[in-house]
């Protein structure tokens, strides 16, 4: 088994192609997701971005009508080298902030040498997190829908600001690397895409 991001834009070709490597396939609609299974027994299920239940009709189209982002939400991607924030309306961005910080790496030494290294470390971490809050509280206003993705225990402790905690966090988490421009950029696309889970036979 796979499983894909795939833009909503490609969704409909995918399904045909996947209908001519594995013949006609049978389309339904299980607990939200779009499921199908061709003739040779392969088998796909497709999920909508946002944490979406899909109740439509069994239909690639009638699917990707119900892709559209939500109007207001938000992407907060948060590691301990950086973070990127975004608001968005719909597929665009309208206020963003990339941010680096710099962090102290590990060090070999050991004892109290060791120990001040990480008190430095932990103080960098948590004065890097505290910038995050500031500019996601600022950002993020009004964000309806909130994306995530990066350190789980990064993005937890800038959600733990009181101004973020009632953000409503939805799937999928994204794995990042340290967050950049184009990182952000990716991030946005992957999170308006389908969850796309396929077994072949």
């Amino acid at each position: 088994m796979s499983d894909l991001l795939v833009p909503p834009s490609r969704l409909e070709r995918w399904v045909a192609n996947f209908i001519d490597r594995h013949g006609a396939a049978e389309l339904t609609v299980v607990d939200g997701s779009l499921n199908g299974r061709a003739r040779d027994g392969s088998t796909f299920v497709v999920a909508l971005p946002f944490s979406r239940a899909y109740d439509g009709p069994a239909d690639a189209v009638a699917f990707l009508a119900a892709t559209d982002p939500p109007p207001r939400w938000g992407v907060l991607l948060v590691r301990k080298g950086g973070f990127a924030i975004a608001r968005l309306n719909g597929a665009e961005i309208i206020e963003s902030k990339v941010g680096q910080r710099h962090v102290q790496g590990r060090t070999k030494a050991g004892g109290q040498s060791q120990q001040r290294f990480a008190r430095r470390r932990d103080n960098q971490a948590r004065q890097a997190y505290e910038a995050a809050a500031e500019h996601a509280a600022r950002i993020l206003t009004g964000v309806e829908t909130l994306i995530c993705g990066g350190d789980h225990t990064a993005v937890d402790a800038v959600l733990a600001d009181s101004r973020l905690t009632k953000m409503v966090v939805s799937e999928p988490w994204l794995a990042v690397p340290d967050p950049r421009r184009a990182v952000l950029e990716q991030a946005v696309a992957d999170a308006g895409s389908v969850r796309m889970s396929v077994t072949n036979a």
